[in-house]
Parts: C-alpha cells; structure tokens; sequence
C-alpha cells in the first residue's frame, strides 16, 4: 500500500471535524456535502472488500427515497446482496478514522478480514441522477486508484441494475450479460414470452401511468422502451425535466401520504404506480368512481404474486417448499389471507431488507416484501434447475406450459435486489395473464385500518426489543402497558421500534376501524413517551 498516495489523495477529500456517521441498512446517507471523505473512503473499502472476496464489488452512490440535497452510497457484494454485516463495522470504522489513522485502520482490516493485498480488484460503479452524485463518484474513484485498483463506472443507472451488473459478473454471465442491454433484453424477452399466453381483454387493460419520483428510472424506462411490443403502453410521469427528486411524489410519498402523486392526472379505475428515486421499490394505486383513492402497497403485491406462483406450482407438481417473508409493519389482513386462504406459510423477521432476503433463502420459493414496496422472489438452485429441466424434457403438457412461465418469471425477477422495472413487469404479466383488473387485485382481501407515529426521546437506545420486533422488552413496564391498551380494541395489535437512524421511537398500530386505530396508536405514543424518555410535549390526538 502506498502510503505516500493514501496521504496526499485523502487530504484532496478531508473528513470534516467531530462528524460521525453509521452504514445502517441504507449504507451511509446524509446531506451530500458532508460526503465527500465517505464515499473516497468506500472507494478504498470496496477494494479490500474485492480482494478480500476475489471478486467484484459494487458501489452505488445514491439517497433513494431521501431529498435531492441529501445523498448516500453503499457497497453491493458479489452475487448483488448487501454488504455482509461484518464489514458493515469496517465501513463505519473507515469513516469515522481520523486522517492520520487511515493507513492503520486500513491495515487493521486488512489483517481482521484476511485482506491479500497483493491480489487484483475490480468494483463497478453507479450513481442516481442527484447534482451531487457525478462528483461523489469520482471521489469513489480516486479512492479505488489510491489502492490500484480496476474500475468500471456505468455512470446513470437504477440501484437495482448495479446489484443485477455485479451478480452478472461474479457468476460469469450465468445470470446474465452485465450490461445495461443485458439486463433490458433479458427481462424484456421474458415479458414477452409470458404476454404471448396472456388472454388479455381490451386495450385500458394494457395502460400503466408511471409515477418516476422525477429521478433515474424515468431515464432507464425511457431507454428500455424500444424493446417492448407496441402494445405495451406505458406513460412515464415525473420524468425529472421539470421538478426536483422525489417532491411531492415516489413511492414513498405515496406511501405516507397516501394519495397520489403531483404531476400525475389520475382518472377513475385508471392503474398507475410510483417509483422511489433510485427505483428499488413500487406501489399501485388507483381511484375509484366515487374518487376514492386506494394504495396498492408491499403486502399486496407480495400476495398477488403468491397466488400465482402457487397456483404454477400446483400445475407442475412438485415438492416446493414456498413461504412468504413479511416484518411486522405488514397488514394483518394480509398475513390472515396468507395463511388462511392461500395456505402458504409466513415468517416475520426483523426491519430491513437484509433480514427479508436471508429468510427468503430458506425456501424453494421465498416471497418478500416490505409493506413500503421493497421486494422481490427467490428461487432456489434445485427448484430453478428442476423448472428448466421440466421445460426441456416434461412429456404433460400442462405440467411443460406452467413450467414455461415459471421458466420466464425466474427470468423476469431480479433476484438481487428489489427492482421496481422487473417487480413491475412481474405484475403487469401476472394481471395480464390471470385477467385482473386493479380493482380486483385489490379486492383479494381489505386492510386493517392502520396509523404510523413517531415520538421523539432522549435516547432510542433505552428501547429494546424481541419476537421481530413485535414485543419490547425496555424499558420495563412498557410492553404490559401495550398489550392492556390492545384488548381496548377489537382486531387490534401495534408495536414500537427504535428508528435505525435517528432519536425516535417508530409506533404502528391497526385496528377493526380507522377511528380506533388512531386512538391506539395515540395511547401508545403517550406511554412511550411517558415511560421511554419522550422530548418536548406530551403527543397530541
């Protein structure tokens, strides 16, 4: 290593005094011009993170769903996963090092993590269309240099390809060609394929508005467009031409505020969708006659696609062990109807994708999604390898077509990441080949009445929680004063989290109606307050 470079580059990109940040979930995010020695920093992270895996190592400059003042980067690992929880300490360790510590803490990790320096390196790149993105990632790059390096920037590119890209790589184009092309013929050959048997009746079926959070999926859409069939129609929104990311639209928006998007006209019983500003994540909605607007979320999506899936597995008839992954903000009604309607099983892991993704591993067919529209399926080895030997060699024709789609949905899904493009092309084929309309989907079963709060604390620390995050165990007394406020209600359940990121208690809270709902969920914003060091007045109704 040398140190005479590490210097002279790392004075070029100097941490400012006394900030400490933390890679959460997200990696790092925060307002972009305290970034600039973070993300130099992750440059010389992702190549010890490379050579430590001999094999190449993604970095994403982007804030998703955050203000376009803020920005953020994170590390994608070989097959397109997060980074691996152990280095996740490494990167806030990188961070927050003084200069003059750099050269030790990089040595630090190099003997903790078995790091061969000797050995080549390679990272690709990507950034979101922020202002700040262009010139954080070429920070990235002086970081990447600093320690030789081989690099390969795709400039503009949705979170999701950058995962989809490394996964390509690293598996030698088994999942296939790590270019933009790749991934939109791919996917787009899949499409088609399962739109051919599709049945699908009159042309409104076939119009999707398009919500891009004003950010790079609209840009990616666009390019992808020349590859779909005339009748695909979709209409792109908040393209990012004429007002800033993610104001007053995305997923996220829509998601919390529930109700549509600006720069969106919305007709009755029209199907429209959002994505957030890096395009990981997609809701539906819809308004119906009466003008009623209705939110298609995570939950929804999630159980949608597991009808499908399930009713292929059926036709196929095979022993595939299938399950559906939530975390306890999904709708309870939700978790009734998969369980008791649909008989799959479910499994509530604790926030955050990660621990989404490495439950869905278990299964042959692993189902998950966040309530916020984050998500995608896995498939296992031997259930993908069975399903294409069964297109290939299956004498029953039933049981060759239902592999077939099985065959183009593997191909459809982006097993890396959520991916709002692929989840929702998987959506569209799916209501194109069952026949649904929006109303429909919506109408598999109806939401619990929920509200979300938030109570600011001294410290998010005092609360600990167990079961998923579903009890609290900390501070004492507060979990029986929450399961005494629940009986008060019918239908009725609600938890508390401490933000990941901030000095805040999360609160959700469901029940019969919306009326009591609320009312639940004010009564345990007063007994975290209360009873977890609650700051400023007492919540108010």
């Amino acid at each position: 290593m040398d140190s005479e470079a590490l210097r002279k580059y790392s004075a070029l990109h100097p941490k400012p005094a006394g900030l400490t940040l933390q890679y959460g979930t997200a990696g790092f995010r925060t307002k972009a011009e305290q970034l600039d020695h973070i993300v130099f920093r992750m440059g010389l992270l992702a190549i010890l993170r490379s050579k430590a895996m001999t094999a190449t190592i993604g970095i994403m400059v982007t804030a998703s769903h955050n203000p376009e003042e803020d920005n953020g980067v994170k590390l994608v690992d070989p097959l397109g996963e997060m980074l691996h929880p152990s280095w996740e300490e490494y990167a806030t360790q990188l961070a927050n090092a003084e200069e003059q510590e750099l050269h030790k803490v990089i040595t630090e990790i190099c003997q903790k993590a078995a790091v061969n320096l000797h050995k080549d390196a390679s990272v690709f790149i990507g950034r979101d269309t922020r202002p700040s993105s262009k010139k954080l990632s070429q920070s990235v790059i002086d970081g990447i240099q600093v320690l030789g390096g081989q690099y390969h920037d795709y400039g503009l590119v949705t979170t999701p390809q950058l995962h989809y890209m490394v996964c390509c790589q690293n598996t030698q184009g088994q999942y296939g060609k790590a270019t933009l092309e790749g991934y939109y013929e791919k996917l787009s050959k899949a499409f088609m394929e399962l739109i051919k048997q599709s049945h699908c009746s009159g042309e409104s079926q076939r119009h999707l508005k398009i919500d891009c959070a004003n950010g790079i999926g609209a840009l990616k859409l666009s390019e992808m467009k020349p590859y779909f069939p005339q009748e695909v129609l979709i209409h792109i929104y908040n393209d990012g031409t004429k007002e800033k990311l993610n104001h007053l639209c995305g997923a996220d928006f829509v998601k919390v505020h529930q109700k549509p998007p600006g720069g969106l006209d919305m007709k009755p019983n029209e199907r429209c969708c959002s994505f957030d500003g890096d395009a990981d994540r997609i809701v539906y909605y819809y308004k119906d006659t009466a003008g009623q607007f209705h939110l298609i979320d995570g939950d929804k999506i999630a159980t949608l696609i597991s009808v499908f899936l399930k009713e292929l597995i059926a036709k196929v008839k095979q022993n595939f062990k299938m399950a559906v992954v939530q975390t306890a903000y999904a709708n309870g009604n939700s978790t009734r109807y998969l369980q008791e309607t649909l008989k799959v099983p479910v499994h509530c892991v604790k926030t955050g994708v990660k621990h989404l993704h490495h439950k869905a591993q278990e299964f042959d067919v692993g189902v998950y999604f966040e309530a916020n529209g984050h998500g995608t399926v896995l498939f296992s080895k031997a259930a993908e390898t069975k399903i294409r030997q069964l297109v290939k060699e299956e004498k029953d024709e039933e049981k060759r077509e239902a592999a077939k789609v099985l065959e183009n949905m593997i191909d459809l899904i982006n097993q890396t990441v959520g991916d709002a493009v692929s989840d929702m092309l998987v959506i569209e084929a799916i209501l194109a080949l069952k026949g649904l309309t929006v109303q429909q989907w919506d109408a598999l079963y109806t939401d619990l009445p929920n509200r979300l709060l938030k109570v600011q604390v001294a410290d998010r620390r005092v609360i600990d929680t167990t079961d998923a995050e579903r009890r609290a165990l900390t501070p004492p007394g507060l979990q029986e004063k929450i399961d005494a406020l629940v009986k008060k209600y019918k239908l009725s359940r609600a938890f508390v989290r401490p933000s990941g990121t901030e000095d805040v208690v999360r609160i959700y809270a469901e029940a019969d109606t919306q009326e009591n709902a609320d009312a639940l969920a004010h009564e345990v914003s007063l007994a975290v307050f209360h009873l977890a060091g609650g700051k400023g007045a007492p919540p108010q109704p």
